[in-house]
């Protein structure tokens, strides 16, 4: 099971629908079995200035053999310049939840 699956997160603006395209889009094309999204309140630096702004944070469960396919589906939905595409392999969990992400 080493390492067959990852958690990737990502960050979205709040409220104009663009985590929920991507959460369909994701579920819809067996790239993943289970989105959480949290909203949240980032706070960064960009081009020299602090930001601070309300976003939606996905947490995308599934296969880490999928990760490419995610990052590109994020890439093209996603209206930021640069987009928060993170990946954390899962290296433990209850066996029958993890054979549930194999074959959502």
């Amino acid at each position: 099971m080493e390492n067959d699956y990852s958690i990737t997160m990502t960050t979205c603006p709040a409220g104009d629908g663009v985590a929920e395209s991507m959460i369909r889009e994701l579920l819809e094309n067996g790239l993943a079995a289970c989105i959480q999204e949290m909203p949240i309140m980032s706070n960064y630096r960009w081009k020299g200035e602090i930001h601070r702004d309300a976003e939606v944070l996905l947490f995308i469960k599934g296969r880490a053999a999928d990760f490419d396919r995610i990052k590109e589906a994020i890439l093209r939905l996603h209206p930021y310049e640069l987009p928060e595409i993170v990946s954390v392999p899962i290296t433990a969990g209850l066996d029958r939840y993890l054979e549930w992400l194999s074959n959502p």
